[in-house]
C-alpha cells in the first residue's frame, strides 16, 4: 500500500520510483531474530517516535553541524567536489535525515520499509549518490564510515529519548530498541553495498 505523500524533496517512500529490495521479508525476520528485536521493541520504538517527533530537526542539526562538520572526511560528502558548501543540498538531505528518524520509529517494517532501506543505501553508493538532488559531490560514502558513525547516532540518541518524563527503565528500553533497529538497517544496507562492489561500482 502506498504511503501518504510527505512534502520532502527527494523523499519517495512507498512510491513506484523505489525499486524492490533484493532482501526479502523473510530476510528481515531473520535479522530481527539475530538482533533479538521483538514485539516489545516495536512498542518501545513507537514510544521513541513520540518522544523524538518534535526533536528531529535538533537531532540532525547536532549530528550534522556539531559533529560531521568537524570531521573533514565525513563533511565532504554533503559538499561540492571542490570542498565548498552546498547549502541547498545539505538542507534537502537534512529533511530526509529527519524523516529517516521518524520512519525508523513509526513506520511498520513491511515491504515498503524494506524497499526504502535499499533505496537509502543506494543513494550512498556510486549507483545513486548525487542523483536525487542533481549535485556534484563525492561519488559515494564509504560503508566503513557509515558503520563507524553509527556509534555517534546511537550514543547521542539516549539524551533525546530522555527528554520527556519517562523513567530510566523505559528510556533504556527505547534506546535498546533504537539500537537494534539501526543494526538491522545497517545489515540491510550492507547487502546493497556488497551488490555494488560485486558489480565493480564501489572502491
Amino acid at each position: 500500500m502506498n504511503s501518504p505523500a510527505i512534502n520532502i524533496p527527494g523523499y519517495t517512500y512507498g512510491t513506484a520510483e523505489v525499486a524492490p529490495s533484493p532482501s526479502t521479508l523473510a530476510d528481515l525476520e531473520r535479522l530481527k531474530v539475530s538482533t533479538g528485536f521483538t514485539k516489545e521493541d516495536e512498542h518501545f520504538l513507537r514510544m521513541a517516535g513520540d518522544v523524538l517527533q518534535a526533536q528531529v530537526e535538533t537531532i540532525v542539526n547536532h549530528w550534522r553541524a556539531n559533529i560531521i562538520a568537524g570531521i573533514p572526511h565525513l563533511a565532504r560528502h554533503s559538499r561540492n567536489l571542490d570542498g565548498t558548501p552546498a547549502p541547498d543540498y545539505l538542507a534537502r538531505s537534512n529533511q530526509r535525515f529527519q524523516q529517516w528518524i521518524r520512519d525508523t520509529c513509526l513506520r511498520p517494517y513491511d515491504q515498503d520499509w524494506l524497499n526504502y532501506q535499499h533505496e537509502i543505501a543506494l543513494r550512498h553508493t556510486r549507483l545513486k549518490k548525487n542523483q536525487t538532488d542533481g549535485v556534484s559531490s563525492t561519488p559515494y560514502v564509504p560503508y566503513g564510515d557509515i558503520i563507524a558513525f553509527v556509534a555517534v547516532l546511537n550514543g547521542s540518541m539516549r539524551t533525546y529519548l530522555a527528554a520527556h518524563d519517562h523513567d530510566a527503565a523505559d528510556v533504556s528500553r527505547m534506546h535498546n530498541a533504537w539500537c537494534k533497529s539501526i543494526h538491522i538497517q545497517m545489515a540491510l544496507w550492507a547487502g546493497s553495498y556488497m551488490g555494488t562492489e560485486a558489480a565493480g561500482k564501489e572502491s
